[in-house]
This record gives C-alpha cells, sequence and structure tokens, in this order.
C-alpha cells in the first residue's frame, strides 16, 4: 500500500504562490497517475489537477486553469502542485490523490471513482 504525505502549505496574501509536495512512500513500484483535490470551506471536495503516470499530459479544473500547475518527478516519488495568483477562495486543505488503476490515463477530469487519497492533507491560507 501506498502513502502519502503532503507539505508545503502556509499563509499568503492574495495573489501570492505556493509550492505544495506530495511524497510517497510504501509500494511505489508501479506508477499510476496522480491528482490533487481541495477541500474548502462550506464547499464539497474538489479534483482540481491531475497528471498522467510520465508526468507528459495533465488536467486541470477550470477554477484553477492558468493559475496552478501540476507536475511530478517520478525519480524522486514526489508530485507538486505550483499554486499562483492565489485568491481567497482558494483558501482550504488540499489533498493528493493516487489513481486507483493504472489504466487511469490522467488526462481528465479526476473523481472520488477513480482516484482516492490516502494524505491527512496540507493547508493553504489566503488573506485579503
Amino acid at each position: 500500500q501506498v502513502q502519502l504525505v503532503e507539505s508545503g502549505g502556509g499563509s499568503v496574501q492574495t495573489g501570492g504562490s505556493l509550492r505544495l509536495s506530495c511524497a510517497a512512500s510504501g509500494d511505489t513500484s508501479s506508477i499510476y497517475a496522480m491528482a490533487w483535490a481541495r477541500q474548502t470551506p462550506g464547499k464539497k471536495l474538489e479534483w482540481i489537477s491531475a497528471i498522467n503516470s510520465r508526468g507528459t499530459r495533465s488536467y486541470s479544473a477550470d477554477s484553477v486553469k492558468g493559475r496552478f500547475t501540476i507536475s511530478r518527478d517520478n525519480a524522486k516519488n514526489t508530485l507538486y502542485l505550483q499554486l499562483s495568483s492565489l485568491k481567497t477562495d482558494d483558501a482550504g486543505m488540499y489533498y493528493c490523490a493516487k489513481a486507483i488503476s493504472m489504466l487511469e490515463p490522467g488526462t481528465g477530469a479526476p473523481t472520488p471513482f477513480t482516484y482516492q487519497y490516502y494524505g491527512q492533507g496540507t493547508k493553504v491560507t489566503v488573506s485579503s
């Protein structure tokens, strides 16, 4: 089984940037598509970005497109999410997730049926 540990969250002002990391450990022998989701106050879990196993193609939700960039370093078993031009609506807990199936391409909108998250999340606070 794989363990995912998110880090990099913090407090920033609107317009600021953060880089989130997700370190995978345990059974990392097979490489899967990965994704990021976030839980913002008063809203349901939102799946915001995904990336294929090789890191060559990705998907971003409209709410973050052009501001957030997903990437990965398979040699380090680490997934990243670069957050830029942050807004107060971006505040919340951010979780990384692993595709349930190796067949998941990682190029479409993630769903709770195709990805599963194991970590505790990392908190992002954005103040105006």
